[in-house]
C-alpha cells in the first residue's frame, strides 16, 4: 500500500506514441522509481489518457495513426499548459517549427539519449512548477534581476538597449525552452516583423557579444539551427 501510494505521487509522464519499441524503452528508462508512465498507442487514446490522467509532462510522437501529432497539440493546449516535449523521426525544420508555434514545449528527434531527455523532462517539470519566474535568473556567470532590470556577467553590469533587454527578458521567462523565431518576433516587434528574421539575428548577435565571453561559441543563448533559440537553464 505504501508503494502505491509513494507510486502516485511521482510525476505522472503521459507517452503517446504508437511504436511498441519506443514505448517499451520510455517505460523501461522512466519508469525506475522517478517517475510514473502511463501510456496510450493513438491521438484519440491520448487525448483521453491526458484528461484521466493529468500528467505532469506528454512526449508525444507526431506520426500518430489516427490523427496527426500537431492537431493533438493544438487540442491539449484548449484547456492545458502541460509540458509537451515531442519525440519524432521527422527532422525537418518546418515541421519542428510548426509543432513549437503550436505549443510544444520542446522537440527531440529520434533516435534520442535517455540521458538528454531526461534533462529535457526535468527542465520542463521545473519550468512547469515556477507560476512565474524567480525574481533572480542565473545561469554560470549571468545574473538577470528582473524586479531592478539589472544584467551583470562575473559581477559587472552590463548595459543592454531596452530591446535587447526585452529579449533577454523573454528569454530568461522561457528558460530551457526553445523559442522559434515566430514567437520571439511577434512578441518583441509585432506581427509587422515575422517575415523580417535579420533583425531578431542582429539583436541576438549583438546580445551575445555582451553577455558571452565568446560570442562565436555561446554559452548561454544556444541556437536551435532553423528553429530558433533557447536559453540554457542551469
Amino acid at each position: 500500500m505504501k508503494g502505491e501510494e509513494a507510486k502516485s505521487n511521482l510525476p505522472r509522464v503521459l507517452v503517446i506514441d504508437d511504436e511498441v519499441a519506443i514505448q517499451r524503452f520510455l517505460k523501461t528508462a522512466l519508469d525506475t522509481g522517478d517517475y510514473s508512465v502511463h501510456l496510450a498507442d493513438t491521438a484519440h487514446a491520448g487525448l483521453a489518457a491526458a484528461v484521466a490522467v493529468r500528467p505532469d509532462v506528454i512526449l508525444l510522437d507526431l506520426g500518430l495513426p489516427d490523427l496527426d501529432g500537431i492537431e493533438v497539440i493544438r487540442r491539449v493546449r484548449e484547456w492545458s499548459q502541460v509540458p509537451i516535449i515531442v519525440i519524432s523521426v521527422r527532422e525537418r525544420e518546418a515541421e519542428k517549427v510548426q509543432a513549437l508555434d503550436s505549443g510544444a514545449d520542446d522537440y527531440l528527434t529520434k533516435p534520442f539519449g535517455i540521458g538528454e531527455l531526461l534533462a529535457r523532462i526535468k527542465v520542463a517539470l521545473r519550468r512547469s512548477l515556477q507560476q512565474a519566474p524567480e525574481p533572480v535568473f542565473q545561469s554560470g556567470e549571468l545574473r538577470v534581476d528582473l524586479p531592478h532590470r539589472r544584467v551583470s556577467v562575473r559581477g559587472e553590469e552590463v548595459q543592454l538597449t531596452p530591446t535587447e533587454y526585452e529579449l533577454l527578458r523573454m528569454l530568461v521567462t522561457h528558460a530551457g525552452k526553445v523559442l522559434t523565431h515566430s514567437q520571439i518576433l511577434r512578441q518583441i516587434w509585432g506581427v509587422a516583423y515575422l517575415e523580417q528574421p535579420h533583425v531578431l539575428r542582429v539583436n541576438i548577435s549583438n546580445l551575445r557579444r555582451k553577455i558571452e565571453s565568446d560570442a562565436s561559441r555561446p554559452r548561454y543563448i544556444l541556437t536551435e539551427a532553423g528553429v530558433g533559440y533557447r536559453l540554457r537553464s542551469e
